[in-house]
């Protein structure tokens, strides 16, 4: 990997660092520890802990099986390894002792370490204060939040191609919905579709997830599928469930390159929909429209809410009102920030959100169309290109 393009990220880090006093940065998270490093070793069964000090290289300790892939995959120059695994030399049997050795060798068994509080489990926070007795810890989850809201040049590049891979799948699964598939067809004719492109298209990219201590996410092209009822399930696995004519179809899509996520959404209406359910989604789709000249530097996020609240009102739906109507998307498929009504920090440019106004009327219809957006200096740019107006089959 180029060590160049992703200075950014560490520079801005390491500015927030001083404005905190922070004098090095430990991460365990895996989204923050890949983005300090560029690795994912998929499972995290053994910690991966990015090492950032205000001043001097980072550096990143992983367990000696993950040593080869790690070296295939990182842009720091420093990786330091721990446990056993056959001829690998290592610092010592666990991560604690081996961390231990780096932070006092490196001058900072007194130093402020900030540690991510909105992660960290008690139990490692009191392994860390009792390899560190004498430092002082603080908590850094606010600081990488804001800075990882700004996307470089390489994040950018990577969302693109997320959304091309997601557009895919979007054309294969409304086209599946016509043929008269069921909600696990439409799913997996999208996602082998997304798999083809994938491989044909982008065949150096990575399109593995985060994992966690007991699973990793080997592929993470992603479809989710539900009928009628099932749309107010926002999240569950596909069913045998077929779609009949009168209804609507959520297809729900995220896909991911290279730690980077996109994601598409779109409801389908099957046949010819009653004219309540066809009203809520012209709605949305109009309702849409009026936020995206909105969506530039400058602009408080909270306005793009009050401007969806506007719309829900003027159309009759104040009752409905949704707790938000996006949100950002980067190394997390749903991360910061919000696209709600508290949130009142001005967008920026390299910012990606999602713009996902709904409408969820219990025993009527839930409707939901969400595209993946990058602010940008003069205003924003959609990712996800499908068709996002009133879509029937």
């Amino acid at each position: 990997m180029n060590t160049m393009s992703h200075q950014p990220r560490l520079e801005r880090l390491r500015r927030r660092m001083e404005e905190a006093g922070i004098d090095v940065m430990l991460c365990f998270k895996p989204e923050n520890s890949f983005y300090l490093t560029g690795f994912n070793p998929i499972i995290y069964s053994h910690p991966v802990v990015a090492i950032l000090p205000r001043e001097g290289k980072a550096s990143m300790l992983v367990h000696a099986l993950r040593d080869d892939h790690a070296r295939a995959s990182t842009f720091l120059e420093d990786i330091r390894l721990y446990g056993a695994w056959s001829t690998k030399v290592t610092m010592g049997p666990s991560w604690l002792e081996a961390l231990k050795t780096m932070l006092t060798e490196g001058g900072f068994a007194d130093a402020v370490v900030g540690i991510e509080e909105d992660f960290l489990p008690m139990t490692r926070y009191r392994d860390l204060q009792g390899i560190l007795p004498g430092a002082r810890f603080a908590d850094v989850s606010q600081l990488v939040f804001e800075t990882r809201l700004i996307k470089d040049a390489d994040e950018i590049a990577h969302a693109r191609a997320a959304a091309a891979i997601a557009d895919v799948g979007m054309y294969a699964a409304v086209d599946a919905v016509g043929q008269g598939g069921n909600e696990r067809e439409i799913a997996i004719t999208s996602m082998a579709a997304m798999n083809r492109f994938w491989a044909e298209t982008y065949p150096d990219a990575e399109v593995c997830d985060f994992g966690s201590l007991e699973g990793g996410v080997q592929n993470g092209l992603w479809t989710w599928v539900f009928t009628h009822e099932r749309i107010f399930m926002n999240c569950d696995n596909p069913t045998v469930r077929r779609p009949v004519k009168g209804e609507p179809v959520f297809i729900d899509i995220w896909t991911i390159v290279n730690g980077i996520h996109a994601e598409n959404e779109r409801t389908v209406a099957v046949g010819t929909l009653p004219d309540e359910i066809k009203r809520a989604i012209e709605s949305i789709i109009a309702i849409r429209e009026s936020i995206v000249p909105l969506i530039k530097p400058g602009t408080p996020i909270s306005e793009l809410y009050a401007q969806a609240r506007r719309g829900l009102e003027e159309n009759g739906y104040g009752r409905f009102l949704p707790g938000r109507i996006g949100h950002g998307i980067g190394l997390g498929a749903h991360e910061g920030p919000s696209l709600d009504a508290k949130t009142s920090f001005p967008l920026e440019a390299g910012m990606l959100l999602t713009l996902e106004p709904n409408l969820r009327m219990p025993g009527v219809c839930g409707t939901q169309i969400s595209d993946t957006i990058l602010v940008t200096e003069t205003g924003c740019e959609c990712l996800t290109r499908s068709p996002n107006g009133f879509l029937q089959v």
